[in-house]
């Protein structure tokens, strides 16, 4: 909700105070900003989430006192930077890729079209655009993702920060260490983006009848 509704909202604001810069610009500053909005909420939630799936904690409420006690309000934004290292560019390159595919299939759609009905995607195209949007984002933002989790499960033997975390993957798995988990990531994200794009297309479409 935060980081697609600011999105929107930032994309609208960009796109009309600087209606001379190329739209493609302002979607992706617009989706940085997005997200980093979102980040607000989402970062605490992955921690705890984390260390639960880590077998740190049994449940969410151990997970939130422990966390507190040990780190206090800090410790709920451990990996928070790590976090937007892959959720920017993982955000990004998603609606940046849906933008253009959207763009293009639409600009096909009117060849075909023998109306002049409004244009708008309906829940084939929009899971169409949706599928190479989410399949494109997850491949490319695969090694930013396990270096999230690695920070924000165990930060300390990895260095605290991204380039360390990088550099220690790099050096003890090699290429291997930045493309693990990539099939499983693209497999659970893709189908998840094309339900996603779906709604978010039809919901778009009614508010603004």
């Amino acid at each position: 909700m935060l980081t697609f509704g600011s999105y929107e909202i930032y994309k609208k604001n960009l796109l009309a105070k600087f209606s001379d810069a190329p739209p493609i610009f302002m979607v992706a500053l617009a989706a940085i900003m997005g997200d980093v909005t979102g980040s607000g909420w989402l970062c605490p939630s992955e921690v705890v989430k984390q260390q639960i799936q880590g077998g740190m904690h049994s449940d969410t409420l151990s997970a939130i006192k422990s966390i507190w006690s040990k780190k206090g309000f800090p410790g709920f934004y451990e990996g928070y930077f790590g976090g937007l290292a892959r959720d920017v560019p993982f955000r990004v390159s998603q609606l940046c890729s849906y933008e253009v595919t959207k763009s293009l299939y639409l600009k096909q759609k009117k060849k075909r079209m023998k109306t002049d009905e409004k244009l708008e995607l309906n829940p084939v195209d929009s899971a169409i655009c949706g599928a190479i949007a989410g399949s494109f984002s997850a491949a490319i933002t695969c090694p930013l993702d396990r270096f999230k989790t690695l920070l924000m499960t165990d930060s300390a033997s990895y260095g605290g920060n991204v380039v360390a975390c990088a550099a220690k993957v790099w050096k003890e798995e090699g290429i291997k260490g930045f493309t693990a988990g990539l099939v499983p990531r693209v497999a659970y994200i893709a189908p998840s983006v094309v339900i996603f794009f779906i709604a978010y297309e039809q919901v778009q479409q009614r508010l603004s009848d």
